[in-house]
This record gives structure tokens, sequence and C-alpha cells, in this order.
């Protein structure tokens, strides 16, 4: 396990070089990700809509969680 620890390190270091700009253009990159996963297989949008909620908070909590810690 030592191995994924130096790796996350590693990559939590580089992303500290992002700015604004490229955080957004990685989220950019992501919706048209998922758009093209939608394209290639539509039966996805048939997913009833609380699962997509259920995920949203569940992968928001952490982000949301970080962001709002004090210190």
């Amino acid at each position: 396990m030592n191995w994924i620890s130096g790796l996350t390190s590693r990559a939590n270091e580089r992303s500290h070089r992002f700015t604004a700009i490229d955080l957004k253009l990685v989220q950019c990159m992501g919706i048209f990700v998922a758009l093209i996963i939608v394209k290639l297989i539509p039966q996805i949008m048939r997913i009833d809509v609380w699962w997509f909620v259920g995920l949203f908070i569940l992968f928001s909590i952490r982000p949301i969680f970080v962001f709002l810690r004090k210190g």
C-alpha cells in the first residue's frame, strides 16, 4: 500500500499547480466525457432521476466538507 500513498501524494502535490481556469477545463472535460457515454449508451438516461440525486449527494459530501472546514 506504500506505492498508493506515494502516488496520491505526488498527484496531490501536482494538482496544486492548477489555476482556476485549469480546474474549470477539467470540469468541462468531465462533462463532455459524460455526454459521450450517454450518446454511446442512451439507456443510462432511462434511470430514475433519484439515483442521480443520490449519487450527487454522495459525491458532494467530501468536497463540501473540505471547503467548509476551518484551518
